[in-house]
Formats: structure tokens, C-alpha cells, sequence
């Protein structure tokens, strides 16, 4: 009867909408090169994991539930999506970018070729910065072996040898390590030129191959399956070595897509192809210019005016004026905002309560943290100076188990006490908890986020966070903390949600309860701000909530699967939000017969949150806070210039252009908004 939106063409859908971004002329030409190099990266890290996903359950290499005949038809569905968004992002970068950039006075060579008066210059910056990083391999399948690492750029030369016109090709893997990816040429008349690094050497490759005429030389790259299945059921120490060597089995994962530039002669692809067992389906012909991702580096000479200026991260004056947040935390719940609010007051948090005489024990989740991070180093002085700290990292944070490992290690060799990964779960709940000494006047303190407790990333991540002395939800985090402790199932939590014990009954209950409303005649409405929706039994619910007149709306930056315009989704719609910030909260409205309840949660409905996760929802208690966020979930549903709506074909369908005077930039606009409260 119901209809879903198969979960990586929706994610394509989205990635798109990061490319159009892209192609916002309003944007200064930087930030509009930014997105072109979130497109990039976001698709690399899509074929390392969905797309080898997908491969290894057609060639049955791990245990899958997919058909091995229907992911085949998924990633001929990805590729044709894929081959269509590589054309619009080189028609952005050549027609639109590159002529802005010009105009500018930024000059970016787009082939070996130079003016006349850069040509010396780019042969002794070859000569004397590139060229001793150089390690060339001549290529012969039936002699030599050679392994290409994924996500490296190489080049790949064919040659002819002098005398005796054999063909041969040879591997140059480029040294970024050593060179920077665009090369900056002398200026000419006040404009700046660069060169890509490839370039550079593409055009003194007669240096190299001095016995062969170069007769072309083509850019290649390998994106390998970097998903990683380890077995948590043997124990701590297995689980610490298993992690070890899964990730560095990384580097040799089976190839998802070998990408070419699509000038390479049929001949030279084929012997690439049996050099390395590049399967057909793997080819994937793009540009000359490949790991795009890199574009973030191209220097800006002209400063900060082809740039969106930055908003300086707000201050919140009552926490400020106190030289404690303890005491003003007893009095209300403080809520903050990133990356409007600063992320100092999470970092001060822990700080106090390293050092205040009355704290006694604090306890943190860690899913990803910054490296170097201050989090990390306020923990291990709370340890120097007495406190119990207990940490539960997440080994298993996809991407991060090197560096969550690292931290950890670091963390018991300071004393800290460190709970490892749940078998068969991830814990990616965001809670931390202070809590003072003394039998009788025992109390705790909470910091519940939806983002992770990173500094790095909460300058671009919009995540909500509150801080409370509540002792309903202080207590029940300290059961929270028991299940990861002694993964004790025989606990009840109640103002806190928790997946694997209630955060699916009482989501469903909660949706019922507007289904309900709705059927007797009553006003019903739902909001849902998540970063994806997948799993069908949750839009089940909300398509019953719809028919029965529920008016629904989903604010969903990533996957949805959910279609809207359908029978049975009328009263939905959904937005996808894309601007400055990544948009990372994850906010629960339920209108109730007026009460109007307000939850934030680390989870998104994906399958993997709901099922396979420890995920905390919690809900907004203070009525300040309250009317704080829904004016911000107010503000994305109207804004009309970076929000757009998705269609029943998963086309990001743009808002009419508003009239002068009427733009609404939810972004822009929140940030004001906390601006104004925060006086």
C-alpha cells in the first residue's frame, strides 16, 4: 500500500542540493567553491560506504538482507544520478566559478598550458620542488605489482618509446604531502595565477621519461570500501586489537569506483583495467581535475570580501557575570545554540567541575571528539585532581576509532575510568553529568546535546544543547550511565527517552496521540527537524497520522524516505534546509491538545538510530526555552530563500523568489533572534 523512497537516491537528492548551493550567484564566489568541495567530499565518503555496501552484497562476500539483483539496480540508479551531478558541478566550476574567480583577478590554469611568461617558472618549481618527491613506476601487469592507496590522486602517462615506438604507461602518485594542490604562479598586471599541482608536473613529464615521447598523461583515483564489520562480543581486549587491525585494513578495502578522466584512450583505460581488476561496473569517467574535494584549498588573495563573513559566536551575559555555572544551572535551565552561541560555556562546564572542591564524580559519553581536544584535557585534570571520571568512548564511531582509541588510552593512562562499546550497539547519546558530594544535599548537573561534544566541529554544526539541574532527568541519566556500565536491561526511564527501552513506544504513542486529536475533530499537528528518515515502521505511523488529518511537517537535511504528495502523505510536506551551517539538531514537536511538547534527541529515524544505537531523547521543561525553539522551528519552516521542498521525484523544489524586504534566512535570521534574547 505505501510507498518509500529507496534511502541512497534520496541521499543523492540531498547531495544535489549542496551542488545548487553551489550555483547561488548571491553567494560570494568562496563560499560557493566551499559547497562545490562538500559536494566532492560528501560523495567520496558515500562510495567508501553505501556504494561498498552495495558490492559486497552482490558478490556475497559479507552476510546481507539486500538481493544481490536489486543493489545491482541501486548502483546502476547511483550512477546515472551521479553522472548527471558530475556534469552540473563542472559546468558550475568552468562557466560560472571560474569566470567570478577571473574577475576577481584569480586566475585558476585548467590545463598543462601557461602564458608564455609563467612557463620558467612552473619548470624550476618542478625542478626544485616536485620533481625530488617523484617516484615513478613503470606499469607492466605481467611483471610488476603495483597498489594504488584509495582517496590519493594519481597520473597516469603514456608514453612511446624512442626508436622503437612501443606504447608503455607509468603511475605518478602526486606528493601532496609535500606540495600544496595549487601551485600560486608570479601575479601579472595585479592578477593572481594559480596552477594545479598535476598540471605542473603533466608538463614537464619530458623531464621524467627523457627515452619517451609523452604522447598524454591522465589523472586516476580509487575510492575503497572503508566500512569495517568488528566482532564486540569477545571482550575488551579483543574488542581494542580488532579495531587496530580492522582499521588498517582500510587502506587494502576492495574498490568501489575507479575514477578517469574521461579523455583517456580506450587502450590505456583497458590496460589500467587488467592492471589492477577494475571491474566495468567500478568505472566511473569524470573531468581531468579529479579529488575536487581539495578545492576548500585554493588560496584566497583577494582576503575575506569573496567570502560570507563569519558571525561572531554569541555570549550569554548571565554566565558570564557569575564566576560559577552551577549555581545559576540550579536556578533555571540554560540552553544553548551552536554555532550561534559559543561552544566556551560546554568547555567551561567541565573546566568547573575539575576544579571545584564540591564536585565529586563526572561521567561523558564520547562519540567523536576533536583531536587535541580541550574536552579531553579537562577530563584528565579532573582525574589529576581527584574526581571519579568515568568516559564511555565509542570505538566503533565510524571514521574516528583511531582517534577514540588514542583519546582513550590517553584517558585510563590519567586515571580516568573508561567503559568500552556495548556489543551489538553503539552508544551515540550525547550526556554528560557533574555530580557534587554529600549524602544529603547531593546534586547533579546535565549537558544534553544533539551534536557531539567536539569544539572543532560545533564552529559549523547548528546543534541545540540545555544545561539542567533537573533531578528527574539528572537521575535518570545516572541510570543511563548504569545500563553502560554494567549493561543492566532491568531499568525504567520516563522523562528520558532512551532507544532499546522507550523511545519507540513513546514515539508512537505520541504520534497516535495527534492521530487521534485529529480524527475526533481537534487540531493535530506534528513537527519533525532530523538529519534522516528512513526506518518504514516510523513513516508508517506518520502516513496513518496523515490520513487520519494530522498536518505533519519534516524539516530533513539527508535521507527521507518518506514520499510526500502521495494519498497518503497529503498533509505532509518537507523541507530540506541547506545554508551557511550544517543543520544537525534534531527537534521533536507534538502539538497536544496545546500543551505542545518539545524534545531533543541525538537519534534521526534511520534504522541504524532506532535499532542498533543507545540514543537519548529529552524534553524542553523550561517555558523560556520552549518558546525560544519553537520560534527557531517558525523560522525554518517559513524561511524562503535557502529552504526548499522535496517533490515526489526527490527534486529540491525552491520556494518562489520572495519580494524585496520579505526574504526570511532562517539562519541569519535565528542568529538574530538568539542576538535579541541574549541582551
Amino acid at each position: 500500500m505505501y510507498s518509500y523512497f529507496n534511502r541512497d537516491i534520496s541521499w543523492l537528492s540531498f547531495n544535489h542540493r549542496v551542488l545548487l548551493e553551489s550555483g547561488d550567484l548571491t553567494l560570494p564566489v568562496y563560499e560557493r567553491i566551499k559547497f562545490l568541495s562538500i559536494h566532492a567530499s560528501n560523495l567520496e565518503e558515500f562510495y567508501k560506504v553505501r556504494v561498498a555496501e552495495h558490492r559486497s552484497a552482490i558478490m556475497q562476500k559479507v552476510h546481507s538482507e539486500e538481493d544481490p539483483a536489486e543493489a545491482e539496480q541501486i548502483l546502476e540508479e547511483i550512477k546515472q544520478e551521479v553522472t548527471q551531478q558530475q556534469r552540473e558541478f563542472f559546468r558550475i566550476f568552468s562557466d560560472e566559478i571560474l569566470p567570478e574567480l577571473t574577475r576577481k583577478k584569480i586566475v585558476l590554469y585548467m590545463t598543462p598550458q601557461a602564458k608564455p611568461e609563467h612557463r620558467e617558472f612552473i619548470k624550476n618549481y618542478f625542478m626544485e620542488e616536485i620533481f625530488p618527491f617523484l617516484q615513478p613506476v613503470m606499469l607492466s601487469k605481467e611483471d610488476i605489482r603495483v597498489f594504488i592507496r584509495d582517496n590519493r590522486l594519481y597520473q597516469v602517462a603514456q608514453l612511446r618509446k624512442k626508436g622503437t615506438g612501443e606504447i608503455f604507461y607509468a603511475l605518478n602518485k602526486i606528493p601532496y604531502a609535500k606540495v600544496p594542490r595549487f601551485v600560486e604562479l608570479p601575479p601579472i598586471d595585479d592578477i593572481r595565477y594559480y596552477m594545479f599541482a598535476e598540471d605542473v608536473i603533466s608538463a614537464n613529464l619530458s623531464e621524467i621519461f627523457t627515452g619517451y615521447t609523452v604522447e598524454g598523461s591522465y589523472n586516476i583515483k580509487i575510492s575503497r570500501d572503508a566500512d569495517i564489520f568488528i566482532d564486540d562480543r569477545k571482550g575488551e581486549k579483543n574488542l581494542v586489537q580488532a579495531i587496530k587491525e580492522k582499521v588498517k585494513k582500510r587502506k587494502v578495502g576492495d574498490v568501489s569506483r575507479f575514477v578517469y578522466d574521461r579523455q583517456m584512450p580506450p587502450e590505456c583505460l583497458r590496460y589500467l583495467s587488467d592492471m589492477f581488476g577494475i571491474l566495468p561496473e567500478d568505472l566511473i569517467p569524470d573531468y581531468a581535475h579529479l579529488n575536487m574535494e581539495d578545492l576548500v584549498k585554493l588560496p584566497n588573495p583577494a582576503g575575506k570580501e569573496p567570502e560570507t563573513p563569519a558571525q561572531t559566536p554569541l555570549r550569554i551575559r548571565q554566565l558570564d557575570r557569575t564566576a560559577w555555572l552551577f549555581p545559576v544551572i540550579r536556578k533555571k535551565d540554560i540552553f544553548v545554540h551552536y554555532p550561534y552561541h559559543t561552544f566556551d560555556y560546554f568547555i567551561r562546564f567541565l573546566m568547573e567541575a575539575s576544579i571545584s572542591p564540591n564536585v565529586d564524580e563526572i561521567m561523558v559519553t564520547q562519540y567523536r571528539v576533536a583531536q587535541d581536544s580541550e574536552i579531553i584535557t579537562n577530563l584528565i585534570n579532573a582525574a589529576k585532581n581527584g574526581k571519579k571520571v568515568t568516559v564511555f568512548v565509542e570505538l566503533k564511531a565510524r571514521f574516528d576509532e583511531e582517534n577514540n582509541l588514542f583519546t582513550s588510552e590517553m584517558m585510563k593512562n590519567a586515571g580516568i575510568k573508561i567503559i568500552y562499546s556495548l556489543p551489538g550497539l553503539k552508544v551515540h547519546a550525547k550526556v554528560a553529568l557533574v555530580i557534587e558530594k554529600g549524602a544529603e544535599k547531593k546534586r547533579s548537573y546535565a549537558y544534553l546535546s544533539t551534536g557531539n561534544f567536539n569544539e572543532k566541529t560545533a564552529r559549523v554544526y547548528s546543534d541545540m544543547a540545555v544545561l539542567t539541574a533537573n533531578k528527574t532527568l539528572t537521575g535518570e541519566i545516572i541510570r543511563l550511565f548504569e545500563v553502560l556500565e554494567t549493561q543492566n536491561r532491568n531499568v525504567n526511564f520516563d522523562k528520558l527517552w532512551v532507544a532499546q527501552f522507550n523511545l519507540i513506544p513513546n514515539l508512537k504513542r505520541m504520534i497516535r496521540q495527534e492521530t487521534e486529536a485529529a480524527k475526533a475533530g481537534k487540531k493535530a499537528h506534528i513537527i519533525l527537524k532530523m538529519n534522516g528518515l528512513q526506518d518504514t515502521i516510523m513513516i508508517d505511523e506518520l502516513y496513518q497520522a496523515s490520513e487520519s488529518g494530522v498536518k505533519i511537517d519534516l524539516i530533513i537535511r539527508g535521507v527521507c524516505c518518506l514520499q510526500p504528495n502521495r494519498p497518503y502523505s497529503r498533509n505532509i510536506r518537507i523541507i530540506r534546509l541547506v545554508d551557511m551551517y550544517l543543520e544537525h539538531s534534531r527537534i521533536w514537536y507534538f502539538y497536544n491538545g496545546g500543551k505542545e511538547d518539545l524534545y531533543l534527541s541525538s537519534a534521526d529515524w534511520m534504522k541504524r538510530n532506532l535499532y542498533r544505537r543507545i540514543e537519548t531523547a529529552f524534553p524542553i521543561l523550561d517555558k523560556k526555552i520552549k518558546t525560544t525553539m519553537l520560534s527557531i522551528l517558525n523560522i525554518q519552516l517559513n524561511d524562503n530563500v535557502k529552504a526548499c521542498l522535496i517533490d515526489e521525484n526527490l527534486n529540491n523544489v525552491f520556494f518562489p523568489r520572495p519580494e524585496a524586504g520579505t526574504e526570511i534566512r532562517a539562519q541569519k535570521a535565528i542568529y538574530e533572534l538568539i542576538k535579541g534574547e541574549d541582551k
